[in-house]
């Protein structure tokens, strides 16, 4: 029976995390400072798991909840550009100094190996799509330049130390638990809650740009699928972790709105610093080296999202 820690467990994807090793006959702890993760989103699942309210930045904390552990999934963060844009000294601590933390942690605790959630912003707006995984970072957003950095650490810690080390770049995750509320959230999370509440919702610039949309139950799979991969064909290494299919936030708009009902239309703003224009996945390294393909698609990732939204509104 394998031990995971979870940084980030409050979190939408850290609590689906946490869900899917317990029901893999895993043990769970977890770290989270509750800063943009609920200890709601581990409710039914609270009284099963090891849950510390303690920060990265504590290193006592973190070298004490590394102890006696398999794994590690890192999904603690701000995952936020325009948070990132407004203090980028303090997304750099939660984003970078943190991470060090951990790995300094995982290493000192023998870890067999950590996994990290690295992201799609570390690609930046160069025009080539899909994006793969030896294109040169080009990241715009001190966000992406954190979360690239976390990558380099990765790396170093398993050529330094001898650390097994995963990035998994995520491309535009959501789905059930997301905070519609939080301003870090994605996109779908705000669309959804508001149309659902008869709200319009708002497209920074002109709608155009794309995602490559990712439910979260495939991000779950590839963490999981990264903790068992050969070391020789995966360790030290980043994949891409996506659907390998784009679509714009118009087309987005359209979709949510037909399996909503909602009846009226949405207005755009000014587009924002720091955003990507456009992302789309290359998945031929991760299918390659961990098996990984998607299991959900767009369209049933948003049903199940909706139902989900509908029942915990």
């Amino acid at each position: 029976m394998s031990t995971y820690l979870i940084t980030g467990i409050a979190g939408f994807i850290g609590s689906s995390l946490a869900r899917a090793a317990l029901a893999q006959g895993g043990q769970v702890r977890g770290m989270d400072n509750l800063s943009t993760g609920k200890k709601e989103n581990l409710s039914e699942i609270l009284s099963r798991i090891d849950f510390r309210q303690a920060d990265l930045l504590a290193l006592a904390a973190t070298h004490d909840a590394c102890r006696g552990v398999d794994y590690v999934f890192h999904e603690a963060a701000i995952p936020s550009v325009p948070k990132s844009v407004l203090d980028p000294l303090g997304s750099n601590q939660a984003n970078v100094d943190a991470t060090v933390n951990l790995l300094v942690a995982a290493r000192d605790a023998k870890v067999k190996r950590v996994v990290y959630a690295a992201s799609s912003a570390a690609y930046g707006d160069t025009p080539t799509l899909p994006k793969r995984e030896d294109m040169p970072p080009n990241p715009i957003s001190p966000y992406a330049v954190g979360k690239l950095a976390g990558e380099y650490y990765m790396t170093s810690f398993y050529r330094c130390y001898g650390l097994e080390t995963v990035s998994l770049r995520y491309f535009n995750i959501f789905g059930p638990r997301q905070d519609p509320t939080s301003p870090y959230s994605g996109v779908l999370a705000k669309f959804i809650t508001q149309m659902l509440q008869g709200e319009q919702p708002t497209i920074f610039g002109d709608g155009a740009q794309s995602r490559d949309f990712t439910y979260v139950d495939n991000v779950v799979d590839a963490n999981l699928r990264a903790c068992q991969a050969p070391a020789a064909e995966v360790a030290g290494k980043v994949f891409n972790i996506a659907t390998a299919r784009r679509v714009d936030l118009n087309e987005t708009f359209r979709a949510l709105k037909k399996i909503i009902g909602y009846p009226g239309d949405v207005k755009y703003a000014p587009e924002r610093a720091g955003d990507v224009k456009h992302s789309l996945a290359d998945l031929t390294q991760a299918e390659k080296h961990l098996g990984y393909r998607p299991k959900v698609d767009f369209e049933e990732g948003l049903r199940r999202t909706i139902e989900w939204y509908r029942g915990n509104s």
